[in-house]
C-alpha cells in the first residue's frame, strides 16, 4: 500500500487518507514495542486519532449508541490482562470455542480464563474457607486480596446464562487428614445453601426463605449430622476438683488432643477461664474458647 501511494499509484482524496493511515499504523505500532504506554491507553488513542470513534458518534443510525457502548467495554477488557498478547490470546479462544460444533460437553477452566465467556450451566465447587477465597492471596495482600477474590466470585456467578451452582465439601482431606471445611460467608449470603434458591426457586415470601435459610444444607454436612445421630457424642468430661465459685471451667487440660472443625487436631498448652491456648497441626497457635473444641475420639465422621 505504501508503494502504491509513493509511486503515485492512487491519487487524490484517497492516497492522502491512506498515507495517513500508514503513518497512524507505523506510530502506533512503534508506541506498543516500546512499552511506554499501557496498551489500553495506546488502543483508545488508536480509536480516536483513526476517526473511528468520531465516525460513530457523528452516526445518526439507531446502531451508533450501541457500537459506542462496544468500544467503552472493549477499553475496560484491555484493562483486565497484563498485555495486548494476552487479550489476543483470550479472544482466539473465544472465536475457537465459537467456531467449533454447539455439542453438550463439559469445559473445565479457571475464574481468570472465564472472564468474556458464558455458559448455559455453571458449577463454581470449593467455596471454603482458605480454599476460596484463597488464604494465601488474604494473607499476602490482606483487604486488597480478599476484595480480588471477591471480583473473581463475581465473574464466576456471571458467567452463567441459566444457572449457577455454588458448593463447598462438607470435610476435606488436606495434608492426609481429615477436616471440616466452613462455607464462606463473605463471598455469598447467608442462606444460599437453603435449597430452591435462585431462577428455579419456587415462589415463596421473604419470610418464608429468611426462616428456611440454612448455610449448612450440603449433602455432606447433612451425611455429617447423619453420622452423628447414628454413633452419638460423648457427654463432656466433668471437672474432678469441685466448683467453688461461678466460673466455668474447661473440660480439657494442658497436653489434651482437641479437634477444632476449622483449625483440625492440636494439643492444649494452656487454660485460661474458659478458654484454652492450642497449638494446632496446621493452624499454629490460636485460643479458642473451650465449647467449640472436642476430643479426637467423639468426632462424628
Amino acid at each position: 500500500a505504501r508503494r502504491l501511494v509513493e509511486t503515485g499509484g492512487i491519487t487524490g482524496k484517497g492516497a492522502a487518507a491512506l498515507r495517513e493511515l500508514l503513518d497512524g499504523l507505523a506510530r502506533w505500532g512503534a508506541a506498543l514495542r516500546a512499552g511506554e504506554e499501557p496498551h489500553p491507553e495506546i488502543a483508545g488513542r488508536i480509536l480516536d486519532e483513526s476517526g473511528y470513534t468520531a465516525m460513530w458518534q457523528n452516526d445518526k443510525t439507531p446502531e451508533a449508541p450501541g457500537r459506542l457502548d462496544n468500544l467503552k467495554e472493549l477499553l475496560k477488557a484491555l484493562e483486565e490482562f497484563d498485555t495486548l498478547q494476552g487479550f489476543l490470546e483470550h479472544v482466539a479462544l473465544i472465536m475457537d470455542n465459537e467456531s467449533e460444533a454447539r455439542e453438550a460437553r463439559v469445559t473445565l477452566m479457571t475464574l481468570h480464563a472465564a472472564k468474556g465467556l458464558e455458559f448455559p450451566v455453571v458449577f463454581l465447587p470449593g467455596w471454603e474457607d482458605g480454599l476460596f477465597p484463597s488464604q494465601r492471596s488474604m494473607d499476602e495482600n490482606g483487604v486488597k486480596g480478599l476484595e480480588e477474590e471477591r471480583r473473581l466470585a463475581y465473574v464466576g456467578i456471571t458467567r452463567a446464562e441459566e444457572h449457577c451452582t455454588i458448593s463447598f465439601a462438607g470435610n476435606r482431606r488436606v495434608f492426609g487428614q481429615w477436616q471440616s471445611q466452613m462455607h464462606v460467608e463473605v463471598l455469598t449470603p447467608p442462606g444460599l445453601y437453603g435449597g430452591g434458591y435462585g431462577a428455579a426457586a419456587p415462589t415463596a415470601t421473604i419470610e418464608t426463605r429468611a426462616a428456611e435459610a440454612n448455610v449448612y444444607n450440603s449433602p455432606g454436612w447433612k451425611r455429617m449430622q447423619a453420622r452423628a445421630g447414628q454413633r452419638g457424642l460423648a457427654q463432656p468430661r466433668e471437672a474432678r476438683a469441685p466448683v467453688i465459685d461461678a466460673t466455668a471451667l474447661p473440660a480439657f487440660g494442658p497436653g489434651d488432643r482437641v479437634f477444632h472443625q476449622k483449625f483440625g487436631y492440636g494439643a492444649v498448652v494452656g487454660v485460661e477461664g474458659d478458654k484454652l491456648e492450642i497449638a494446632f497441626d496446621k493452624a499454629g497457635v490460636k485460643k479458642i474458647v473451650a465449647r467449640f473444641v472436642t476430643a479426637p475420639d467423639e468426632i462424628p465422621f
